[in-house]
């Protein structure tokens, strides 16, 4: 595997989580999300972002954006919650299977902990069976499930909910 740099992403990343985003999308298959915001909205997205949420890239050598991990507050209106983070996690179709996942996670849940979380949850497309593997290989748990609440090209999907205590 190539050598990969971790960190943070900065507004100026925008082009390239963008890029990741549109190939993720364009498969109709790994996400809810069916349309991919403009390079403008990520940029802006990434600027306001807490100080207790973040983004990490994956980098290659050639300093192409090869995958990318959220961690955004659960609500940022409830304080009840303001212990619950929810993440995303999107990577390349050649990148996967090769630990860049597992280094973005590694990055992620230090922040996460550092920052005070106390769980963290994601939402996985019930046929999307490799990223429920890899949820579950990292500690997450399933806990619940959203019938039908995806339709991307008329084909409905569950969503998974699965749970991580730090």
């Amino acid at each position: 595997m190539t050598a990969l740099q971790i960190r943070r992403a900065l507004p100026s990343d925008a082009p390239g989580i963008v890029e990741v985003l549109k190939s993720v999308v364009a498969e109709r298959i790994h996400s809810a999300i069916d349309q991919v915001w403009t390079v403008d909205q990520e940029a802006r997205y990434l600027e306001s972002l807490s100080h207790r949420e973040v983004l990490h890239v994956a980098v290659d050598v050639t300093a192409d954006i090869v995958g990318f991990q959220s961690l955004d507050l659960w609500s940022s209106l409830l304080p009840s919650m303001a212990h619950v983070g929810q993440v995303g996690t999107f990577l390349l179709p050649a990148w996967r299977g090769q630990g860049v996942g597992r280094q973005l996670w590694s990055a992620t849940a230090s922040f996460a902990r550092e920052a005070g979380y106390r769980k963290l949850a994601i939402q996985v497309r019930a046929s999307n069976a490799p990223a429920g593997r890899f949820y579950r290989a990292l500690g997450f748990k399933e806990c619940g499930r959203l019938t039908r609440q995806v339709i991307i090209d008329g084909v409905e999907d569950d969503e998974v909910l699965m749970e991580f205590f730090c």
